[in-house]
């Protein structure tokens, strides 16, 4: 199989595979707990956090370990809106948000809040100014993702965090960066964001596991009640070894980050590249998109055929968020973008450090051909 279903999640790295094996049958100690076993296993923990807090510019008492994006997405909503609300209950985001944000965002309709979705332009990019129009006196919050995960586009989040600050230095500032973590040197300081959500699995470490970042000195309830892990952020015992994982894969990134990136950057130029003159074919990712997601449609080709044929021939793609997979919605981010046509007819293709060039030949040849077959035969039909 050819794996172009990278931004769904990654294959998981095999050094970070080895360090859980050693963490989920010889460390296997609680790490609350004081005698040897614990302190062994909270050594793991907390050389993790200080290896995220090093690489992303933050305090290690600022990061708390989550079981993923979505959770992370959601404390970081849930949290600072009960800080604010009642006083302030209006929130502010964009309309290509994930739907860990999306759907949080309808629960907290039910705890009194008023939500804005500032619209998107043709490439899915927010524009700064919409979002300070939005703004209004009882604004609790701001979420605007960095990297979208279906059609790449990288997000104006430092200009946006600090217009809003300039107009409101209370308003708060969130920003779902899952699918910027293995593409963006990242510097949560520079950015000025107050929360921010991560994944260990697109950046090829476990699922279950994820990382949220808590800015000293944000207003912020605790949504799960009991211990006093993670710093008083999320109660209950850290998943260890899923923290090695994440610790470990990314760890390997880090270190050859550019290289990482200039790989997959190739691997997206050279796809598209390799497609870009196939008959009825069109970009939807902007051109200064991240290299590892490149959606792309194909005119009068149903996106769900077209996946069911690829499959068959071994390659993995997708129409968008895995997390709406198996539903006939079209994707909401490009009818945000304006095609509402085109959310039918595209698939996202996305890479990774474990792509290979001949990969990308190969598939580029398969996605040609099936494209061929499945137009002639709509043709003749």
């Amino acid at each position: 199989m050819i794996y172009l279903d990278n931004a769904a999640t990654t294959p998981m790295h095999p050094k970070a595979r080895e360090a859980m094996e050693r963490h989920l049958s010889e460390v296997y100690g609680n790490p609350s707990s004081l005698h040897r076993a614990g302190r062994e296993a909270r050594h793991a923990v907390e050389e993790a956090r200080r290896f995220f807090a090093d690489w992303l510019s933050a305090s290690p008492r600022e990061l708390a370990f989550t079981s993923g994006g979505t959770e992370a997405n959601n404390l970081a909503l849930y949290g600072a809106y009960l800080a604010q609300a009642p006083r302030r209950t209006h929130v502010v985001a964009t309309a290509v948000e994930h739907h860990a944000v999306l759907e949080a965002l309808e629960r907290l309709r039910l705890f009194g809040a008023d939500v804005t979705l500032v619209p998107v332009d043709r490439e899915a990019r927010v524009d700064p100014d919409d979002v300070v129009r939005a703004l209004r006196p009882d604004t609790a919050l701001v979420s605007v993702m960095l990297v979208n995960n279906e059609v790449g586009t990288v997000q104006p989040v430092a200009e946006i965090a600090r217009r809003v600050k300039e107009v409101d230095p209370a308003i708060l500032v969130h920003s779902d960066m899952v699918q910027a973590l293995p593409m963006l040197r990242l510097s949560l300081a520079s950015l000025g964001v107050d929360l921010a959500s991560f994944s260990a699995h697109k950046v090829h470490g476990p699922k279950g596991v994820g990382l949220f970042y808590v800015r000293s000195g944000t207003p912020f309830v605790a949504l799960a009640a009991g211990g006093q892990q993670e710093h008083r952020r999320r109660a209950g015992t850290e998943p260890v070894a899923a923290i090695v994982g994440f610790h470990v894969a990314m760890a390997e990134i880090a270190a050859n980050f550019d290289a990482h990136r200039a790989h997959v950057e190739a691997l997206c130029d050279a796809f598209w590249r390799g497609v870009e003159s196939l008959e009825g074919v069109y970009r939807n990712s902007p051109r200064d998109a991240v290299g590892s997601i490149l959606n792309v449609g194909f005119r009068g080709i149903r996106n769900d055929v077209l996946l069911m044929r690829l499959d068959l021939e071994g390659i993995a793609a997708s129409a968008g968020a895995a997390c709406t997979a198996g539903t006939l919605e079209p994707s909401h981010v490009l009818r945000a973008m304006g095609c509402e046509q085109e959310a039918r007819e595209s698939v996202r293709f996305s890479f990774a450090w474990q792509n290979t060039m001949e990969e990308i030949e190969k598939a580029v040849g398969i996605v040609s051909n099936v494209v061929a077959s499945l137009r002639s035969r709509f043709t003749n039909s």
